[in-house]
């Protein structure tokens, strides 16, 4: 008399782990391609160039892009975001350049009416 080799009692549940796996793994990338096409078509529009009211032009044509890609090279998007939200990471940065631009600007003023920097100024 044959006897029947013993049922694989594993195959079954295994089986069923690897198909629940593989919905997982599939249904978790489906919908990160899907966000990641929404990210893409609502991202905002990235001027070639900015004019003033006049018609002068202020920021020329590549020059965003350029700055992206210096800023992106510099490795800025990995320390905190340039408006401040993040500044728990990184300096802020927007608060640096305006007071900056700020020291500049008023020795700038001081050199035109005083012909010496703003510091010196009592």
């Amino acid at each position: 008399m044959e006897t029947k080799p013993p049922p694989d009692q594993y195959s079954h549940s295994s089986r069923k782990a690897w198909i629940a796996l593989a919905v997982v793994v599939f249904g978790s990338f489906a919908i990160l391609l899907s966000l990641g096409r929404d990210v893409y078509q609502e991202a905002p529009p990235v001027p070639d160039q900015v004019v003033d009211t006049h018609g002068e032009v202020v920021i020329p044509s590549g020059e965003i892009q350029l700055g992206q890609s210096v800023w992106q090279a510099i490795g800025g998007m990995e320390l905190g975001s340039i408006w401040g939200h993040g500044a728990y990471v990184a300096p802020d940065w927007t608060a640096d350049y305006l007071h900056r631009e700020i020291e500049f600007v008023l020795d700038t003023y001081a050199q035109a009416d005083h012909g010496t920097d703003f510091a010196s100024l009592d």
